[in-house]
């Protein structure tokens, strides 16, 4: 498995910003737990019944998963990808959904650090994009070596 040059700009800068925002998360203290907790049982009730500095070493790990599979040149693109994506996207709901974030669609000051991750959905999406298409085409090739093969 090989990682494409291409990619390494998009991986090295979304891979060393979430690591390093997952890397600051863990020793939170009990007021960064609240405040985090707070704004995201606000958006996504189900985690009302989280312990806040549970959830904010969740957050923390999650992060730092997800900063380390886009580091790590041996993790394939798409899945990666698909971990940006899915973090990102979690994100941007609660960009979309917390009141005072955004001014219809464009971010408030309060809403820019979050409204960030529109980028990094945009970053997860092509690596998960060229990862899919990357895997259709050694499949196409194998099935053509097959062939050749057998005639």
């Amino acid at each position: 498995m090989s990682i494409r040059l291409s990619h390494v700009p998009l991986r090295l800068a979304a891979g060393s910003f979430i690591l390093n925002a997952g890397l600051s998360k863990w020793s939170g203290d009990e007021a960064t737990a609240a405040g985090l907790h707070g704004m995201a049982a606000g958006t996504y009730p189900v985690l009302e019944k989280v312990d806040p500095p549970l959830f904010l070493k969740a957050l923390a790990a999650s992060e730092i998963a997800v900063g380390a599979a886009l580091l790590a040149p041996v993790v394939p693109a798409r899945t990666a990808g698909a971990a940006l994506t899915a973090f990102s996207a979690g994100m941007l709901g609660l960009y979309a959904k917390t009141p005072g974030m955004r001014d219809g669609i464009r971010p408030t000051q309060q809403g820019t650090p979050i409204a960030k991750d529109v980028w990094l959905t945009g970053i997860g999406a092509s690596l998960l994009i060229d990862g899919l298409s990357d895997r259709r085409s050694a499949r196409r090739a194998a099935k053509a070596e097959r062939a050749a093969a057998q005639a």
